[in-house]
């Protein structure tokens, strides 16, 4: 029989993995050289370094991510051992937007600005950057991206260099992290470009810790910080969480339905590559929301959308999960929270009854709402 370690924070992976062998479970931090040692297939998450250390001596030959970051994984070393690799890229992607749009509305609505007279500069247009420059055509949005290597691959006229992305009111950033080759990410903004930020703007890192130079960022105005991603997770910078308005601990893409998809995706690629069938029972114990949403006649479509999405998600409230004066409390609750971390649906599993114009059922529907007239 073959077997299987998993990271224990992939949702439903017994009732997923378990016809392909013997499933053990293991925190992702805990998962060592000896735990993998027998094993045919490795499940992880973003907390496991999957390197030369830790498969040197073992039997893995599959190795499946269920998050969509690589810089936890050495490509190079797998594919030298032919140890066959795949990740779910894409499979957070609408949360991580989602994230994105939830806390600039509760900023819009808090200090009374139109975000359709906002600009936005999208700084990776890959699966998030797309989906996040989607919902803000459909709010009325000027929308910058930037992207310098599909600019590369693509031709693509309408992106702009980062220097105007910069210039934006919001400035939100989706680019992997990369230390090397020709547009390395890591410190993409630091000491040398940060001045073109306004002090006015929001700043949003929702991509991965290291791609802001958080030393100038915690010593540089800016008006709003909504940050999800840090370097040296759990263990945080005080100085920038202090400065952070929305300070969460690396959730953004943990909507159930991300990392639901995260699994699956793995789980069918290891079926092929095993030659196994694709079972679909499991889905049956996944839960929906019941609930259906009503727009209601009255106030802006900004207004109502707001109130829409706070009823779906605040990520105010994954703030309060580890806000404390104490930053030891801080990275305590950053680790424990993300292994514990409550189920929130994303807004595609919502229906919502609305008696508004088309044009604006045509919105909802862009934002991914499923809409049902009344």
């Amino acid at each position: 029989m073959k077997k299987l370690i998993i990271d224990d924070a992939v949702p439903y992976a017994k009732d997923i993995f378990s016809h392909l062998g013997e499933v053990t479970l293991v925190p992702g931090r805990e998962i060592n050289a000896e735990t993998v040692k027998n094993a045919d297939a490795l499940i992880v998450r973003s907390r496991t370094q999957v390197n030369q250390t830790l498969l040197e001596n073992s039997t893995v030959e599959f190795v499946g991510s269920t998050v969509v970051g690589l810089d936890h994984i050495d490509q190079n070393y797998l594919a030298s051992k032919d140890i066959h690799f795949y990740s779910a890229q894409g499979c957070n992607a609408n949360s991580v937007s989602e994230y994105v749009i939830s806390a600039l509305l509760h900023y819009a609505e808090e200090r009374g600005f139109e975000l359709s007279e906002k600009s936005l500069g999208i700084i990776g247009v890959g699966n998030v950057g797309k989906l996040l420059e989607q919902k803000a055509n459909a709010l009325g949005m000027t929308v910058f991206l930037n992207d310098p290597p599909r600019q590369e691959k693509e031709d693509l006229p309408h992106f702009v260099e980062l220097e105007k992305a910069l210039s934006a009111d919001i400035i939100s950033f989706h680019t992997p992290l990369t230390r090397e080759g020709k547009h390395p990410s890591y410190h993409l903004l630091n000491q040398s470009n940060f001045h073109l930020i306004r002090p006015s703007a929001i700043v949003i890192n929702a991509a991965r810790g290291g791609i802001i130079d958080e030393t100038i960022w915690s010593k540089t105005e800016t008006d709003i910080n909504i940050i999800d991603c840090w370097e040296n997770e759990p263990n945080i910078d005080p100085l920038l969480y202090k400065k952070a308005d929305i300070a969460t601990p690396h959730i953004a893409g943990h909507a159930l339905e991300a990392k639901i998809k995260g699994s699956s995706m793995v789980y069918e690629v290891l079926c092929k590559h095993w030659n196994q069938p694709i079972l679909t029972k499991w889905k049956e114990q996944v839960p929906h929301p019941t609930d259906t949403l009503n727009t209601g006649s009255d106030g802006s479509f900004q207004s109502m959308l707001f109130k829409l999405v706070h009823q779906c998600y605040d990520p105010h409230i994954d703030d309060l999960a580890m806000r404390s004066n104490e930053i030891d409390k801080v990275h305590k609750k950053f680790e424990y929270y993300r292994r514990h971390y409550p189920i929130h649906h994303e807004w595609t599993e919502f229906t919502v009854k609305s008696n508004r114009i088309e044009a604006e059922n045509n919105r909802l529907r862009a934002l991914g709402f499923k809409v049902k007239l009344i």
